[in-house]
């Protein structure tokens, strides 16, 4: 944005590590170095969260005209796609591969309720991170897929308009993410943009419920508070819930920039 040449360089420099993240046996990009105080091998692991993380890998591309830096970012949406993402649209957090074959070894439940389960937050990721890679690609299979997780989204929306931790997790306790919410609201606001007339008031209704819900009910709008969006939810597991994010501030602005027509777009 600001034609700065030392940001260009380190933004490059921030490409570059990601794409040596990536291995090209089972063509996934690794989420996780070592974690401490934990005897688990992440060589092999890839998270859903890494579909947003490709936009960095699709920039580099465009900037340098350096085709590998995209190649990778697709083939590991074509991995996400295969493995990630189920037949009804509800989506893994976490998959394990061999890294030394590539081979699928399991999935895991993450930061959502359990294994199996439809962790929030990573349906944000997947349906804006497959947008992402439609709108850099044109690659007609990511909006399709992008439409599969929205269309289990928009099934699972309660009522109410407020966005549990995970969709399959028990009516007690009520965890919320409202972080979630506002990076869903984001990738339904996408999809609109990119199919036929008569699908997008489906697609907007659906964003635009969830926002009204943070606006209305999940927004501290004094000055009592750093942050706009309260209830966010780390993970389901986790010993603490409720709490304010930045990023669950940035998507909801995002979001309601796209909605007045503000043409934003930073990925």
């Amino acid at each position: 944005m600001t034609h700065n040449k030392e940001s260009r360089k380190r933004a490059l420099h921030a490409a570059n590590l990601l794409a040596g993240r990536f291995n090209p046996v089972g063509q996934y990009i690794r989420a996780w170095n070592d974690i401490p105080g934990s005897d688990d091998d992440t060589r092999g692991w890839a998270i859903i969260d890494c579909m947003l993380n490709l936009s960095l890998l699709y920039w580099a591309s465009e900037e340098t005209g350096d085709p590998r830096f995209r190649q990778i970012a697709m083939l590991h949406a074509d991995t996400v796609q295969k493995y990630f993402v189920r037949p009804d649209g509800s989506v893994n957090h976490i998959i394990e591969f061999n890294p030394e074959t590539g081979e699928f070894v399991r999935a895991y439940g993450g930061q959502g309720y359990c294994e199996g389960s439809a962790w929030t937050r990573g349906q944000g990721w997947a349906v804006y991170g497959f947008m992402i890679s439609y709108i850099h690609t044109g690659k007609q299979e990511y909006l399709d897929t992008a439409k599969r997780i929205a269309h289990y989204i928009m099934a699972n929306i309660p009522d109410s308009g407020i966005i549990p931790v995970d969709f399959r997790q028990p009516k007690e306790p009520a965890w919320e993410d409202s972080c979630a919410a506002c990076v869903i609201a984001n990738g339904l606001i996408e999809i609109a943009k990119y199919v036929p007339e008569l699908e997008k008031d489906m697609y907007i209704r659906a964003a635009v419920k969830i926002l009204k819900a943070i606006d209305q009910t999940r927004a501290n709008w004094g000055t009592d508070c750093d942050s706009i969006v309260l209830n966010c939810t780390g993970a389901y597991h986790s010993p603490d819930h409720h709490f304010t994010m930045v990023y669950a501030d940035f998507y909801f602005i995002e979001a309601v920039l796209k909605l007045r027509e503000n043409d934003y777009f930073m990925w």
